[in-house]
């Protein structure tokens, strides 16, 4: 039986290269970085070479990366970290978007119940993006940070992060013209969480003009655990994990050598590969699958918009059916999807990214994601086109739902 994996946003397998440079910082070069003796000191080498290749990633400085145990903690030390830096003022208001990832849209509603901020939650298209406008209409004089992710974790689609960015700026601008003692306090910073873009779009914080940044190495070909957030220098902020001068006091405790490591190594696969290639191979495969699944499957809408999108994600939604039905019979056959975030795969509520698009309950609970990667073939999306259709027919035949059956 065919195995095929088709759930690359959720994680991906770790990099030949990845381990191979990974293995000798488990047994061999074991040093605590923060020792000054030579064992030490080599992990210290292997970590600010590592910083060095992300911030080159970037386009930043290397004193402005900070590691971290994942994009979760990322975004938590982002939002939380900043706003309890500029604690002491007024409530601060906090702008995000309604299909933000549950590690923004959780630690935002935290701030909301502690009074520590209020939040606008931003609507989003019926094919799920932000309108520019929308944002500056929300901004207020309290307004202090935005939060915006680049490309939506479900469904793919890319949001205006550079223009949001651009918008920001002059913004602060104006206020600078209008209070000649605007302090740094003052100001409109921006956040994304770029989990999902790294490897497919523009990563250049000044192209994106973005304050903070946040990234996981299991995304791209590294291991679970580790991941950064691109803080801009000058960009409020309080730790969230105290204890120790680790990361220039900004997230104390011993470094996990192995798992830095191997989030620069994954970063420096990144440099090394064709992108473009890479890219547009993908992309042909979504595009097989979409036009497949869209021509052989009668009732299925495609979550999204169809150009402003991820190059690897197709998502769907299957009228009159459950998509956990979908999953488990095709992974009796092999397959591997998704339907939703794996952060709320447990979760029997439907999607919150689905239902913003403005699906009924009933429909959104029919989402499947599907995500590509490396290794992916033709015989391979082929094969999924071929057995799709008669699972979704056998499951419509059973659904207690109503509605059109095949």
């Amino acid at each position: 039986m065919k195995r095929i994996y088709l759930d690359f946003a959720a994680t991906t397998p770790v990099k030949k290269a990845v381990l191979s440079e990974m293995s000798q910082y488990f047994s061999n070069e074991f040093g605590n970085a923060s020792s000054i003796h030579s064992f030490g000191q080599q992990a210290r080498h292997a970590i600010d070479k590592a910083r060095s290749n992300l911030s080159s990633f970037l386009n930043c400085q290397a004193s402005e990366i900070i590691f971290t145990s994942g994009a979760t903690e990322s975004n938590n030390l982002a939002i939380k970290g900043f706003i309890q830096a500029i604690s002491g003022q007024s409530i601060p208001h906090i702008i995000t978007s309604s299909i933000e990832h549950h590690s923004v849209l959780d630690t935002c509603k935290y701030l909301e119940k502690n009074k520590l901020a209020e939040v606008t939650y931003l609507a989003v298209s019926k094919k799920g993006i932000v309108d520019i406008e929308e944002v500056q209409k929300a901004i207020k004089e309290n307004t202090v940070l935005i939060s915006i992710m680049y490309v939506n974790n479900e469904i793919g689609t890319v949001q205006p992060i550079r223009e949001i960015g651009k918008l920001i700026e002059k913004e602060n601008r104006d206020r600078e013209k209008n209070h000649s003692n605007l302090s740094s306090l003052s100001q409109i910073y921006f956040h994304t969480d770029a989990v999902q873009a790294i490897e497919y779009f523009n990563h250049d914080v000044a192209h994106l003009h973005v304050d903070m940044l946040s990234l996981s190495a299991h995304k791209i070909g590294g291991p679970k655990g580790i991941g950064a957030l691109y803080i801009k220098k000058g960009t409020p902020l309080q730790p969230q994990i105290i204890g120790g001068w680790q990361e220039n006091r900004r997230r104390a405790g011993t470094e996990n050598v192995a798992g830095i490591v191997g989030l620069g190594k994954a970063i420096e696969e990144l440099k090394i590969v064709n992108c473009k290639l890479k890219i547009k191979k993908i992309q042909g495969l979504r595009d097989r699958f979409i036009k497949g699944i869209l021509q052989n499957i009668p009732d299925v809408i495609l979550n999204g918009d169809s150009i402003l999108r991820s190059p690897n994600n197709a998502n769907f939604c299957f009228n009159y059916i459950e998509g956990e039905s979908i999953l488990l019979n095709l992974d009796l056959q092999g397959v591997a999807a998704s339907s939703g975030s794996a952060c709320t795969s447990g979760s029997l509520e439907p999607s919150h990214v689905i239902m913003a698009l403005g699906r009924d309950h009933r429909t959104a609970q029919g989402s499947i994601r599907f995500t590509l990667g490396e290794g992916l073939t033709n015989s391979d999306i082929d094969y999924v086109i071929k057995i799709l259709p008669k699972i979704v027919k056998k499951l419509r035949k059973m659904s207690p739902f109503g509605g059109k059956r095949d």
